[in-house]
């Protein structure tokens, strides 16, 4: 009887026990560490009471303050939000009250400077724009705060509207150097956001891509990042130059990290009616869903052999691509190798390119007619031709003097027409082999030398493939040269098969580990604790 009796109490005592810990989150013992933290990481450190989104962007602005301006300058920001700590500190309250709102409540987020935000300037790194502020957030910052996250600092970039001496550099910010290499650039017009990830200085990030400004930098910054289909992100209150195509995605590095953000900012957006080409096609569940660490068993993909004809060629990052398609070989996928178009593929990108060098005028107005009463400049001649002493761009001026009736131009109808005629390619050859995906090396070259973009080394033919046909395309990171310069890989899909993207793209991860943390911008005290 006695034995039994205490056995009884010994077992309410066990499941109390077990009741507490099971509420209290995660046992004692795990350990963050920043510079390798990303959002599931925070979110337990935050469930088990060791961090707060205040003391996250403490620490993210101490980096900041370390490394951006100051000891390797990186000079990836442009404007740090006055606002972050109060954020922080009511999300934070909230929180307590009611738990996250998603995964990214509290996650600091770098937003290319072309994302207009209502509490910090948007530029395009445009020196006239140093202290314009809109009145309204663009619909995908707007879509990242309603879900908790916290826009910490706007980054720096090529200059939207001006054509600067330097490589990748704005009139605003002058050049943002990469990480890893403090002599070169990490990647085009979304640098900035490539550069302040890379050096910790956010969790996540937005770029923007006309041409390879999300692929680019993604690549050269060691980082996974997704060019979604286009119609999938809204581009209200975003500068830029693509009527037909233009991008914003997210950056990160981590695949569920990039799955998150995306999960807050897809979909159809009544301010822009692009976004109608998404309706019906996203999938019922989140994109987080589809992350795999199986994901490349009994994939089918194809090595397209055109991808291998761009210039400049590096044969480490060639042996770096090689191996990187055994890396799907040996996780089970079935690879052709190789897959072909059939076409000169840099000839033909150089003979039909993007559509936006025709409606680059009407997106800059249309972006201009969204702003407030109170914005300094009404239309792209007020914004350009009143500032005749910095580089505005020769194809700029011209479209401005003489219009083009984009309902009736016959040259600009032919290239639509090349658009889709690659498009339609692309998407035959899949079908031809009943593949998930292509998958080849972003660029055959690591970050490009700081300097004037006219040298002859600055020099090359990149891949449009994705932008000029609107397929998604994701980059995951292969590793480094022996220089240390990091590449990555690309994997490019059907339309609207961004759920495909991300189960290779994560089986891929599962199965690498290249991702590294740059020696310019080491971990500070403070960074790592144990919970």
């Amino acid at each position: 009887m006695m034995i039994a009796k205490y056995r009884k109490i010994l077992d309410v005592f066990v499941l109390a026990i077990s009741i507490q810990i099971i509420t209290a989150g995660p046992l004692k013992g795990d350990s963050f560490t920043l510079t390798t933290a990303g959002i599931r990481e925070i979110q337990a450190a935050m469930e088990a009471g060791a961090l707060t989104a205040e003391k996250l962007v403490e620490l993210s602005i101490a980096r900041i303050e370390a490394y951006d301006q100051t000891g390797p300058e990186i000079k990836s920001i442009l404007s740090l939000s006055e606002k972050a700590l109060e954020t922080a500190r009511a999300l934070d309250k909230e929180y307590r009250l009611s738990g996250p709102r998603s995964p990214l409540h509290g996650i600091p987020v770098l937003a290319k400077d072309v994302f207009d935000t209502n509490d910090m300037p948007t530029t395009g790194g445009y020196s006239p724009l140093k202290h314009v502020i809109p009145d309204r957030d663009s619909t995908i910052v707007a879509r990242l705060r309603k879900a908790g996250a916290i826009i910490l600092a706007k980054a720096n970039q090529s200059d939207w509207y001006t054509r600067p001496e330097m490589l990748a550099s704005s009139t605003l910010g002058g050049n943002t150097k990469n990480p890893f290499a403090l002599d070169r650039t990490p990647g085009w017009s979304s640098s900035g956001t490539s550069g302040g990830l890379a050096a910790r200085f956010g969790t996540v990030g937005l770029g923007s891509e006309t041409g390879f400004s999300i692929r680019t930098p993604t690549s050269d910054g060691n980082l996974y990042g997704l060019s979604t289909t286009s119609g999938l992100i809204s581009r209200a209150g975003q500068m830029w130059s693509y009527v037909t195509g233009e991008r914003g995605g997210p950056m990160a590095r981590s695949v569920y990290d990039v799955c998150a953000t995306l999960d807050a900012i897809a979909g159809f957006d009544s301010e822009d009616l692009w976004t109608a080409n998404s309706l019906g096609k996203m999938p019922l569940e989140p994109y987080i869903s589809f992350i795999d660490s199986n994901g490349l068993a009994g994939a089918r993909v194809g090595v397209l052999s055109e991808a291998w004809d761009f210039t400049p060629i590096d044969e480490q990052v060639i042996e770096l691509a090689k191996n990187s398609i055994k890396v799907f070989e040996e996780n089970g996928a079935y690879v052709f190798d190789p897959v072909a178009l059939g076409i000169n593929l840099p000839g033909y990108l150089g003979s039909n390119p993007s559509p936006s060098r025709f409606e680059r005028i009407a997106a800059i107005n249309q972006y201009l007619t969204r702003q407030g009463p109170s914005y300094p400049y009404k239309t792209a001649e007020e914004l350009l031709l009143q500032h005749i002493d910095l580089p505005i761009r020769d194809s700029d001026i011209e479209l401005m003097k003489n219009p083009i009736d984009l309902d009736r131009d016959l040259a600009y109808r032919a290239t639509l027409r090349g658009k889709e005629t690659l498009r339609q390619m692309v998407i035959d050859l899949i079908d031809r082999y009943d593949l998930d995906a292509l998958i080849y090396p972003h660029k055959l070259y690591g970050p490009l030398k700081l300097g004037p973009r006219n040298d002859p080394e600055r020099q090359y033919t990149p891949n449009q493939l994705s932008p000029v046909t609107g397929l998604p395309a994701f980059i995951v990171p292969m590793g480094f040269t022996e220089d240390g310069l990091p590449v990555g890989l690309e994997i490019l899909g059907r339309p609207w098969s961004e759920p495909t993207l991300i189960k290779l793209a994560s089986g891929f991860e599962a199965a690498t580990d290249n991702v590294m943390v740059p020696m310019a911008t080491p971990a500070l005290p403070g960074e790592t604790f144990s919970y």
